[in-house]
């Protein structure tokens, strides 16, 4: 099945910038992340592909190399820019262990592998940063064997390759040099295996870290911690943690890139004659003029009341937008003042400006019906 076209799935135009990417990202983590749709296969499905989708386009190297081959450019021999990297690219390593990284060279795993974790977050605490304590699950060294995979902590040279971690072998008129079959490619081989990681030299484990987040992250933003991934063979580094953000919605206000928006219910007495709103910002409160004959959707800025950018000293603006109530279980005095206020209007044209252009078009519209 052929997969969708990256712009596609965030909803997104070629043309999109990275803040246009982010929301469209974040938009739809909050929609089908699996931990607001448990155990529905089709929700998982689509953040996955979302996240396929952001994280190529999100990576300027990645995006110029998709725009110009499309999908292919992450299929065998694209992806290092040109030609093949060297024959094991071509068909694949059939024999590469579950814990290492890429190979290279003599058959040792260079690192080993990244590791991927979500971590959610209140909207305060992506703003002003904190301290999150994660349970990472990880591959890391065999206490009892030391990371060697050997009960007595001794290896041998592979008989089948000599060390090299890697073998000739023929596949119809082409000789292919692939990991060796004997020893996984770690050109050692093992007489007494390690009963607790069953030779591996590295078992699932759970770790507890301290993260550090920093203020202004947002959904898609990632931190990277050097060394906390998967372990690898000895003698070879550990793979790196990434930390990937999630913010969850917030009661009161909604975030669009350093902006945040948040609707202010009024009554319309307050609306018709003015007056001064108190408004919850993220540092305290703070005060707008309400201007008479306000209506429903105007927006109040307030320069400087939104989110610091991660990356950057650009601070965002907090945009109010009033939306005018109708009052509900009214007493008789109100009821009465209002049926009093009511009858003051006359035919209301001079009062009720877009009601009028309303019932005008609307009288035109059948007018052109009817004829």
């Amino acid at each position: 099945m052929s997969k969708r076209d990256y712009y596609e799935v965030l909803g997104v135009e070629k043309s999109a910038s990275e803040d246009d990417l982010k929301r469209a990202y974040r938009r739809l983590a909050m929609k089908y992340h699996p931990d607001r749709n448990d155990g529905d296969k089709d929700a998982e499905a689509k953040f996955k592909e979302a996240k396929e989708a952001w994280e190529v386009l999100s990576d300027p190297t990645k995006r110029r190399a998709y725009d110009q081959h499309g999908h292919a450019a992450f299929e065998q021999g694209m992806g290092g820019g040109g030609g093949y990297s060297d024959v094991g690219d071509i068909f694949g390593d059939i024999f590469s262990d579950l814990f290492g990284g890429g190979r290279r060279g003599g058959g040792q795993p260079r690192r080993g592998a990244d590791a991927r974790i979500v971590v959610e977050l209140d909207l305060e605490e992506a703003v002003f940063g904190t301290t999150k304590e994660i349970d990472v699950p990880a591959v890391v060294n065999c206490d009892d064997c030391e990371g060697t995979g050997s009960q007595d902590k001794k290896t041998s040279t592979c008989s089948m390759c000599r060390g090299r971690g890697r073998v000739v072998a023929q596949r119809g008129i082409f000789h292919v040099e692939q990991a060796c079959p004997t020893c996984s490619g770690s050109g050692k081989q093992i007489e007494k295996p390690c009963k607790s990681c069953r030779g591996h030299g590295r078992i699932q484990k759970e770790k507890t870290l301290a993260v550090k987040i920093p203020a202004g992250v947002d959904t898609g933003d990632r931190v990277r911690l050097g060394g906390e991934g998967h372990a690898g063979p000895p003698g070879t580094p550990n793979g790196d943690l990434f930390v990937e953000m999630m913010v969850r919605e917030h009661k009161i206000f909604q975030r669009e890139g350093n902006d945040l928006y948040c609707e202010v219910p009024i009554r319309f007495s307050q609306a018709a004659l003015g007056g001064e709103l108190v408004i919850p910002t993220l540092d305290g409160d703070a005060k707008i003029k309400v201007p008479a004959e306000t209506q429903t959707g105007k927006l109040f800025r307030l320069r400087g009341k939104g989110v610091k950018s991660v990356r950057g000293h650009d601070q965002g603006d907090l945009l109010c937008r009033v939306v005018v109530e109708t009052p509900v279980r009214l007493s008789k005095r109100q009821r009465e003042l209002l049926e009093e206020f009511e009858s003051t209007f006359d035919d209301g044209k001079d009062h009720m400006p877009r009601q009028t252009s309303w019932v005008d078009g609307v009288k035109s519209f059948w007018d052109r019906m009817t004829s």
